[in-house]
């Protein structure tokens, strides 16, 4: 009888831990470089791996540069190729921070949260620090969590005459979502 209830001790003291961490495949990550020359340089990219930690308020996601889809596939050639994300190179670009004030949040209660976020973007083995404001909605156990911010692409050696020319935003919006169930 003692053991069984160690068991189911330890049983429960396990569940709740990995509760903490909540993970998905299906993220969303979208960068949009548009500019009044060109309409086209936006891409999605629906794969992405994230991860939220609510015990800690640490924040993660990992997206393979192949995976963005543009409606232009020469633009598409240009964003993998290697004056842009040489994805051959550098297959992922990666998010790694955490909530700067996690008692704006409160994961057991449903409602719309809005909290600072900071961390490191990392693009092309460039890690360079990122601020935004995440906005975090709770329903019903799930979890949905939003953020912009923009980036300056020669910030992360991403240079070309399209940049230039004016024909591709030189500081790009990235739009980041994921549901954590």
């Amino acid at each position: 009888m003692k053991k069984t209830m160690i068991l189911a001790a330890l049983v429960l003291a396990t569940g709740s831990l990995f509760a903490q961490k909540k993970t998905t495949t299906s993220a969303t990550v979208a960068f949009d470089a548009s500019t009044s020359l060109d309409a086209l340089p936006k891409a999605e990219n629906k794969t992405v791996i994230a991860a939220i930690d609510t015990k800690t308020g640490t924040i993660q996601f990992e997206a393979a540069v192949k995976n963005f889809a543009f409606a232009n596939p020469t633009i598409q050639e240009h964003f993998n190729g290697g004056n842009w994300l040489n994805s051959e190179k550098f297959p992922t670009f990666t998010f790694s921070g955490k909530f700067d004030d996690l008692s704006k949040v409160n994961f057991t209660k449903d409602g719309s949260y809005t909290v600072p976020v900071s961390g490191t973007l990392t693009v092309k083995d460039v890690t360079k620090p990122v601020t935004t404001t995440a906005t975090v909605v709770v329903a019903k156990g799930a979890i949905n969590a939003t953020a912009g911010f923009g980036i300056t692409l020669a910030d992360y050696s991403i240079t070309g005459a399209p940049i230039t020319a004016g024909k591709v935003a030189a500081q790009p919006k990235i739009t980041v979502s994921a549901d954590f169930k």
